[in-house]
């Protein structure tokens, strides 16, 4: 478990994720206003698991002053092959540096576990969240219909040794 401070100041803690987490990442997930309207279906069935956080390393960000515990934001680091499955900032959390200190956080885990680069393959609208947290465009994923009927930027980020 590490205790960061956002860059607006805000004291938050990530730890790993644990079985109990899993209804509330769901939550998260099925809740973001970035799948509103036409990207809806998209998660609209989404289960982040017990099984997904036992077999991912899933990391979550959670307030570590005011309501001590809520869940801000998390993500989900898959090893083989390296790839950044999953990360979600909850709504009234976004542009407080969450996800910013969620991605720094992914990157020293890729690090430790000795992977040079981590692909993510983005939800269209995150597109630009990515860009500035610094990863690298690589091309466009073709959508995937029924579940993606969308294509979707894909980008890398490449894990500096330290």
């Amino acid at each position: 478990m590490s205790s960061r401070t956002s860059p607006l100041g805000r004291s938050v803690t990530i730890r790993r994720a644990v079985a109990r987490d899993a209804r509330r990442l769901t939550r998260l997930v099925r809740g973001s206003a970035a799948y509103d309207g036409k990207y809806a279906a998209a998660v609209a069935d989404y289960r982040v698991g017990p099984d997904y956080i036992e077999a991912h390393r899933t990391f979550v960000a959670v307030d570590a002053v005011e309501n001590a515990g809520r869940v801000l934001g998390f993500y989900s680091l898959v090893l083989d092959p390296p790839e950044l499955d999953l990360l979600f900032v909850a709504d009234e959390a976004q542009g407080r540096g969450i996800g910013r200190l969620l991605v720094a956080h992914m990157e020293s885990e890729a690090r430790a576990a000795g992977l040079h680069r981590v692909k993510v393959v983005s939800h269209p609208p995150a597109e630009g969240f990515y860009d500035r947290a610094g990863a690298v465009r690589t091309g466009t994923a073709p959508a995937n219909p029924p579940a993606v009927p969308w294509d979707r930027p894909e980008f890398e980020f490449h894990i500096a040794s330290e």
